[in-house]
């Protein structure tokens, strides 16, 4: 494996075990603070209105300067909100934390166009995208776990943890990152506007129907992700310790899907036009089982939310980046970032609304989104407008590191 590809990959999973540590007990501090389940969820919103508007840019502006500088700085952004997040004493320091880290929100964004950077071929192009995946998803496996562990010093200990690993991360990514954007055009100019490159997304007939179909996607799991640990606390009275072992089972469940299923079992039997109402129907059942209330099929719904979810982000991932100019994926993907950015403004508010009138409707809701992207994604095929590029094989032999 490229020592390039290794230094990515060790940055994404040091920034994302910090977040993964975090995870399952961010609602119990904030709760301490005496915030209602609007208000937690309120600051999931924060973050993302800001990561909003700050992702369609830095992914341009990576595309321009170059990603190693972008990312740096990224990585600073996030270590100095979750100090600033940890030291808070009021709800408002608390807010402030998270938009410090919303604002130069582009870590994951910038080292997908890294790695999309590197890649040699269409074929090593996914391959690359689902060793991200894998490796977010190895994140949120040993993060959660971690963190429940660090909650038994305090509340606030695991995220004056997360703040250390991101300022570890800005060394390691300073001294052994270089620049894997060898095609920059200096020339390019960069929209300060958040809603240019939605209005560009908009009006691209040939990105629109996956653009479309993540909106959906990722609304429907950013209105379940901020009540989850809620809901777990509320519903079966888990703890954050149990709430952390819940995350890695995700977690271990993503990455397995991602290193071996993928291209062993999934791609080997699906193609993508197929596989992603597949992916759809799978989290679909899932939402709707955790909705209801009952213990052993919230356990039944784990392993189908955690496959359906790992599975859609690297399908329809890889179809944005195949389609979009080759000159232009960092904004591509700054513009997948930015409306997932989007719908964690409006998901988690919803999500929280719902929450406090029965703890089983954000998963109600979701389910029922999960239908709408079936019959969706069905009008598009029929026109069309959504179909399997044929140049990128997904389920062809695996590519050899």
């Amino acid at each position: 494996m490229q020592r390039e590809k290794i230094v990515v990959l060790l940055t994404v999973f040091v920034d994302v075990l910090g977040v993964g540590l975090v995870i399952p007990i961010l609602p119990f501090y904030v709760g301490s603070f005496g915030a209602s389940p609007f208000v937690i969820t309120l600051l999931f919103s924060s973050f993302a209105f800001f990561a909003f508007l700050s992702s369609p840019f830095l992914g341009a502006l990576s595309d321009k300067v170059g990603r190693r500088p972008v990312l740096i700085a990224s990585i600073a952004s996030t270590a100095t909100g979750w100090f600033v997040f940890a030291g808070a004493n009021s709800i408002p320091l608390l807010f402030l934390g998270r938009i410090i880290d919303g604002l130069a929100a582009g870590n994951f964004t910038v080292a997908q166009g890294c790695l999309v950077d590197l890649a040699r071929d269409e074929r090593e192009r996914a391959s690359n995208i689902g060793l991200i995946g894998a490796t977010f998803g190895v994140g949120l496996m040993v993060g959660p776990l971690l963190g429940g562990l660090l909650s038994t010093v305090s509340h606030a200990f695991p995220f004056w943890c997360a703040g250390i690993l991101a300022a570890v991360n800005v060394v390691l990514t300073y001294f052994f990152l270089p620049e894997t954007h060898r095609r920059r055009d200096p020339k390019s100019r960069i929209s300060f506007n958040p809603l240019a490159p939605l209005a560009r997304a908009a009006s691209d007939r040939k990105l629109r129907p996956l653009y479309l179909t993540w909106i959906i996607f990722a609304f429907a799991i950013s209105s379940t992700q901020s009540v989850f640990a809620l809901y777990g606390q509320h519903a079966y009275n888990f703890d954050s310790f149990t709430m952390g072992l819940i995350f890695a089972s995700i977690g271990i469940l993503a990455a397995l899907n991602q290193t071996v299923l993928l291209r062993r079992v999934w791609l080997k039997f699906y193609d993508e036009e197929r596989l992603m109402p597949v992916m759809t129907s799978l989290l679909g059942i899932g939402f709707f089982l955790f909705g209801l209330d009952i213990l052993p099929l919230f356990f039944v719904s784990v392993p189908l939310f955690a496959t359906g979810q790992s599975v859609q982000r690297v399908v329809i991932t890889s179809q944005v980046t195949g389609r979009a100019d080759p000159l232009k994926k960092g904004e591509a993907l700054g513009i997948l970032t930015s409306l997932m950015a989007a719908t964690m403004v409006v998901g988690p508010l919803i999500g929280g609304a719902l929450f406090e009138i029965h703890d089983g409707y954000p998963f109600y809701l979701a389910g029922v989104l999960m239908i709408v992207s079936l019959l969706v994604s069905r009008q598009y095929r029929r026109s069309g407008e959504l179909t399997v590029q044929p140049e990128l094989p997904l389920h062809a032999t695996e590519q050899e590191e």
